[in-house]
């Protein structure tokens, strides 16, 4: 990410106490503030980041600035972590638990006087109270004061998305410039402002990481959806190398995913070249098998032609029997001429 300032803007509304996302909306809302403020200063070590909480304790009950854009990350973790719950619940027809149009404008003035002038600025807005006072033309008119100050804002929904979601998408579109949904779809000007809107269930962080809020593309305008990347950012795919994780982000992380999957590879070619070469050598094995075989059989053949000849020659019982009988005849016809001759 380039050299940037950024304001993030806290719902610290009784609202907030609602258990819909896990463990509660505060909570969810910090993790997910938490990971975006490391994202910012971890990408550029001169980047700031302010905080302002958008409900304050008094008679104004309006936006109160916890601290100043700064690089000093323990100023910034601390503002996050020791925001109250405060102000009031709003009354029908009266006003709003936050003010965000009047918020948003306390934002840029910050960043106005911020004391690096270099750099992008810009406002990360979560909005997780019903927006039933606001009217849609303030709403635009400070997105319109944005895009004229050259401030990008990003707004992210955390509940009573069916009525906070038009109102948020025209504040968007504000800042984003009146004819940029017509460049988009025309494959011209990228937005530089999104809403992401988080489901009731799902954790802020998990949706932000494929999000362009934090990958720093332009993708389009996040719908509600979790399931679409959370702002149309798409998925981790320029990072598969990594497993899906921003090496600038987390290099650690990235780093050992990386190494993991090579070594995953690794094993995997190891155990295929293993199974050709068995396969292999089993087909060896059943070659040398048949030809043995077939040398038995010949061998067997050859010896049983071999013995069919010994079987003629030899003389049976029978012929044994005829000769005896012909021998005692004999002698026996010699005795009886010679005792006519005595």
């Amino acid at each position: 990410m380039p050299l940037e300032s950024c304001m993030i803007l806290l719902d610290n509304s009784e609202y907030m106490r609602n258990g819909d996302y896990i463990p509660t909306r505060m909570e969810a809302q910090s993790d997910a503030a938490n990971l975006i403020v490391n994202a910012k200063t971890q990408s550029n070590p001169e980047s700031t980041v302010g905080v302002i909480a958008m409900s304050s304790a008094g008679p104004s009950s309006g936006a109160e600035l916890l601290v100043s854009p700064t690089d000093d990350l323990g100023k910034i973790l601390t503002a996050l972590h020791g925001v109250p719950l405060s102000g009031e619940m709003d009354f029908p027809g009266k006003k709003d638990a936050v003010d965000v149009a009047a918020s948003v404008q306390v934002a840029a003035l910050a960043l106005k006087h911020r004391r690096n002038k270099n750099g992008s600025q810009r406002i990360v807005l979560f909005v997780g109270s019903p927006l039933a006072c606001a009217d849609k033309r303030s709403l635009v008119k400070a997105g319109k004061q944005l895009k004229k100050n050259n401030v990008f804002i990003d707004v992210i929904a955390l509940g009573e998305l069916e009525e906070n979601e038009p109102k948020l998408r025209e504040l968007v579109d504000a800042a984003n410039g009146t004819n940029t949904a017509a460049s988009n779809e025309e494959g011209g000007a990228e937005r530089t402002c999104h809403l992401v809107t988080i489901p009731a269930g799902v954790l802020p962080s998990d949706v932000l990481v494929t999000s362009p809020i934090l990958r720093g593309d332009g993708g389009g305008m996040g719908g509600g959806a979790a399931a679409s990347g959370g702002g149309g950012g798409g998925g981790g795919d320029g990072f598969a190398e990594f497993g899906g994780v921003d090496p600038n982000m987390d290099p650690e992380l990235a780093m050992a995913l990386r190494v993991s999957m090579e070594e995953e590879r690794a094993r995997q070619e190891r155990v295929a070249a293993a199974a050709a070469a068995e396969s292999g050598n089993s087909g060896e094995e059943k070659t040398e098998d048949a030809a043995a075989a077939d040398g038995a059989a010949a061998a067997e053949g050859a010896g049983g032609a071999a013995a069919e000849p010994m079987d003629v020659a030899a003389p049976s019982p029978a012929a044994d029997g005829d000769m005896n009988d012909e021998d005692a005849l004999l002698q026996q016809a010699l005795a009886m001429s010679m005792a006519e001759n005595q």
